[in-house]
């Protein structure tokens, strides 16, 4: 089920609900809303970011409050199973050498398969953003990210 949320954003935030897609309080906290439905998510620490945060922007331990509104349901094609695409050794585990190549990719294809100028400077600081990935999904810190620790999409089917 894809879900087309409307919070403190100017675009609506479009995600699959029980997929890994975002933090387990999303998950849980809009399972019952009705189409047009406002609601007020409190998320403790435990259903967010835990105790590491998320990088410079969440600190550790917050509680995050969202007001939301449901703006459409609908049906979605199943989710890739991105940790698959990024894993390209299929060791079961992710390297920053495949996270920031899986990025790059992203980021052009994004641009219609060209580099613009835009696109150039984007991959030229990527890598702050690799290691913003890795402090909050490489839990053990052992400079890998497995299966286990992996948060977004990682199923073939749903």
């Amino acid at each position: 089920m894809e879900i087309q949320l409307a919070f403190d954003r100017d675009q609506p935030f479009t995600f699959q609900l029980g997929a890994g897609q975002v933090i387990k309080g999303w998950d849980q906290g809009l399972t019952d809303m009705c189409v047009g439905e406002k609601r007020k998510l409190t998320i403790p620490p435990e259903l967010g970011y835990g105790d590491r945060g998320a990088g410079n922007v969440i600190p550790g331990g917050a509680t995050l409050v969202f007001d939301v509104e449901l703006i459409n349901i609908g049906d979605s094609p199943p989710t890739t199973n991105v940790f698959k695409e990024i894993d390209e050794n299929k060791d079961m585990q992710l390297s920053r050498e495949e996270v920031s190549e899986y990025l790059k990719k992203q980021m052009v294809a994004a641009d219609g398969g060209q580099e613009s100028e835009d696109i150039k400077n984007m991959i030229a600081e990527h890598d702050k953003l690799v290691e913003e990935i890795f402090q909050h999904e490489d839990k053990d810190k052992n400079g890998y990210i497995s299966h286990d620790e992996f948060s977004g999409p990682k199923h073939d089917e749903l």
